[in-house]
């Protein structure tokens, strides 16, 4: 029997990335895993990349997993909700939550130069604006749509996607403003369902080989990188520990999860932690 067979996720923002990754992971794990993302038509997405929801769920009931795209844009509160009454409607239960969508990144999608300005006075408002709603508000609204299930199982994990920006000076004040939030949201909801045996945790990738870090690979150094589904199995292995309830509150890093739980990337490589 696979580690997370019975247990049902979500995870925001899957059509490509990072969250493509995770569920992925969950899915190699066993889970049901219920994915959105606003891209449901190759080439239609927000941004200059490919994949779509549905590609994903391919992919994961490829790996052993079950995996139900749902076609949603987390900055329409509405959308959002409708997504979490369909997961009762269908499973009556979630037990892992990944807030993984963002905003703001739309731009930087279109390869290195996207990253150049001078400063953060070139950057719009409306970037601030977009990694605050369409990330640290959409995990927030996330958050209180699976407590009442988690609170009602006395059992269940939360995780904040989040990134190192959050807790050191970033040229980039908008993302590492909203990180940071993201991180403290995670301590502050791990605070508050810790006596619902419930865990809340930020976790921190290393540079993940992204279908954007890939468009724009000759500007990167790979050698230490991390596979989108390496991030999934982080993800599941904290999941399946019976001692979970020991890390709630904490800010995580990937790779020092991997040393600690005994696994390694798709490629068998052995990722470094980047802090």
């Amino acid at each position: 029997m696979k580690p997370l067979e019975g247990a049902v996720a979500l995870v925001t923002g899957a059509s490509r990335g990072v969250g493509k990754g995770i569920a992925l992971g969950l899915g190699e794990a066993g889970a049901t895993v219920y994915v959105t993302g606003r891209t449901a038509e190759e080439g239609k997405g927000a941004v200059a990349l490919p994949r779509t929801i549905y590609q994903t769920a391919q992919e994961v009931e490829h790996l052993g997993g079950r995996c139900i795209p749902i076609q949603c844009d987390h900055t329409q509160d509405e959308q959002t909700v409708q997504v979490f009454e369909r997961i009762r409607r269908e499973q009556k239960r979630l037990d892992i939550l990944v807030n993984n969508v963002w905003g703001g990144y739309e731009k930087f999608s279109d390869g290195i130069k996207a990253w150049m300005e001078p400063g953060h006075w070139a950057f719009p408002l409306s970037r601030w604006d977009k990694m605050f709603q369409a990330g640290v508000r959409a995990h927030y609204l996330c958050s209180l749509l699976a407590a009442p299930f988690m609170t009602a199982q006395k059992a269940g994990l939360i995780v904040n996607i989040s990134f190192t920006a959050g807790r050191k000076p970033h040229p980039n004040v908008a993302y590492g403003s909203a990180k940071a939030a993201s991180d403290h949201m995670a301590r502050c909801l791990a605070h508050k369902l810790r006596k619902y045996k419930v865990a809340v945790v930020a976790l921190y990738p290393g540079l993940v080989r992204t279908e954007a870090v890939l468009k724009a690979n000759k500007h990167f150094d790979l050698s230490n990188s991390e596979s989108p589904q390496f991030i999934g199995r982080a993800v599941a292995a904290l999941a399946a520990d019976p001692k979970l309830m020991q890390k709630t509150g904490q800010v995580l890093v990937a790779a020092t999860i991997a040393l600690e739980y005994g696994f390694t990337d798709i490629d068998g490589k052995q990722p470094r932690p980047l802090i």
